[in-house]
């Protein structure tokens, strides 16, 4: 993988494709692979670039001093654009990695012509009352290193309180790559820490009364079938960006692009022609 050096510390990232730009923003405890189905059937059409973050699943720590807060991170993921010299970029978010979009886009969005955003946290969702406990545990030394114990184990990874509650069936070993990085290093643990101790519902509800000002188009492709983001959270998207365009994606969990990667490659792809030939 390419790696850049920015002001936070060194990322990875995964970059294919030719065309017009398109970065995938992923979510807590995930890295870049979560985008892999959806890269591998747009990459014939755009460019797909995919950094890793320092969302606890990264495997490098980024500098002691970084800004590893949501707002800080919507930051690294701005300084990502500029130091790849990113223009009219499709931005796509998705769990935590939506909210960090709407940051972005709000707060850094010189190069985001476009924005795309599947089931994730918005409004007064941040986090999911069912991941409140993980939040809780990043405030008690050692207690997350504690919690994050039993997926160790495959069998636990896949419980509904786990992964299996985010998409109908995730790899074994692509879920063991996602753990592995906060199990195994203290630095990655750390960054996982000070995030979590920043998430608050005060950050997404003020993005959410910023929201009707912006001024790019939007598409909210929302998995209908999720238990931790009602389909009300997209509609509600949808009714408060201005520009906003709502699909709803059958049967889909959180996790839209390894629930349905073609239908959202779909939707993506018209969305960015679309675009393209308006702007034409």
């Amino acid at each position: 993988m390419p790696e850049i050096k920015l002001p936070q510390g060194t990322i990875n990232y995964r970059d294919s494709g030719d065309g017009r730009p398109v970065v995938f923003v992923h979510g807590l405890l995930v890295d870049s692979t979560v985008w892999r189905k959806v890269i591998a059937e747009l990459q014939s059409d755009v460019r797909c670039i995919a950094p890793d973050l320092p969302l606890g699943s990264h495997r490098r720590a980024m500098d002691p001093d970084a800004d590893i807060t949501p707002r800080g991170v919507a930051r690294l993921v701005g300084d990502f654009l500029a130091a790849l010299d990113l223009e009219d970029v499709t931005l796509v978010g998705n769990d935590t990695g939506g909210a960090i979009s709407q940051l972005v886009a709000l707060d850094h969005g010189e190069r985001v012509g476009r924005l795309v955003l599947t089931n994730c946290d918005c409004f007064d969702v941040f986090p999911p009352k069912e991941f409140a406990g993980m939040v809780k545990a990043a405030s008690i030394p050692g207690a997350l290193y504690a919690a994050l114990q039993p997926m160790r184990a495959a069998a636990a990874r896949r419980t509904s309180k786990a992964f299996g509650g985010l998409a109908h069936e995730i790899p074994d070993d692509v879920t063991r790559s996602w753990v592995e990085p906060a199990l195994h290093d203290a630095g990655v643990r750390a960054d996982l820490v000070r995030f979590l101790k920043a998430m608050d519902k005060s950050i997404t509800l003020d993005a959410a009364e910023r929201l009707p000002g912006l001024a790019i188009p939007a598409l909210i492709a929302w998995g209908q079938a999720d238990r931790f983001f009602a389909n009300e959270l997209g509609e509600r998207l949808a009714a408060t960006i201005p520009n906003a365009r709502l699909e709803p994606v059958a049967d889909a969990r959180t996790f839209v692009a390894e629930d349905a990667p073609e239908a959202l490659a779909e939707l993506m792809r018209g969305f960015v022609r679309e675009r393209a030939a308006q702007a034409a």
